[in-house]
């Protein structure tokens, strides 16, 4: 299969999302919306059962798990010294409420997510964009600024930022939007592979 790369403009569109495939390239350039934090998470479920009003509207929206190095101006700006992926996997419990509830059309971070997100956004229409760990300066390199502020009276991580990027990537799709998971792929062909080399080890061992 041949790698395809697409420069895409978000908001994304429900048809644009179920164009990607598993291994794809993306380049992201508009309004992202990001954070690092559990006790978020949890609070944007709470928005969902009606104790708050959102900060943002999320619908069609990219919601990743980045964290970042901040600097706060005097009159309350934020730049970002440097942002970087945190491990998606945190999140499995929240996520397959909050892609359909927030309507997502893309979340991401490193680590991938469950089986049941990957059928969620399926069913949703989301795609899972894995960032490079340690790749801090190539993803810093796509942030334009920051846009707006989510939450500010939580610490810097917890907030949701609003950013505005130019061809955020390369970004790879991790999970389409038809339930195809590149970690599901990788974990049953380690599988697949564990009988032989455990007989090549009982082998080496007993000769």
């Amino acid at each position: 299969m041949s790698l395809r790369t697409h420069e895409l403009t978000l908001p994304l569109t429900e048809d644009t999302v179920r164009a990607l495939r598993v291994g794809d390239l993306v380049y992201l350039t508009g309004e992202i919306f990001t954070t690092a934090g559990m006790p978020t998470h949890d609070r944007l479920l709470g928005c969902l059962d009606g104790v708050e009003e959102l900060p943002f509207d999320l619908n069609g929206a990219a919601l990743f798990h980045l964290g970042s190095l901040n600097e706060e101006a005097p009159d309350g700006s934020l730049r970002i010294v440097y942002i970087n992926p945190t491990t998606s996997t945190r999140f499995n419990p929240h996520m397959p409420r909050l892609i359909p509830g927030l309507g997502l059309r893309a979340t991401g971070g490193k680590g991938g997510l469950s089986a049941e997100c990957a059928r969620v956004m399926a069913e949703a229409g989301c795609v899972y964009l894995a960032f490079l760990g340690g790749g801090a300066e190539i993803i810093t390199a796509g942030i334009k600024g920051v846009t707006g502020i989510g939450w500010p009276e939580m610490i810097s991580h917890y907030r949701i930022a609003r950013i505005e990027v130019e061809r955020l990537g390369p970004l790879t799709v991790g999970i389409d939007a038809h339930g195809a998971s590149i970690y599901d792929r990788t974990m049953e062909g380690a599988m697949g592979c564990r009988a032989a080399i455990l007989a090549e080890m009982r082998e080496a061992r007993d000769a």
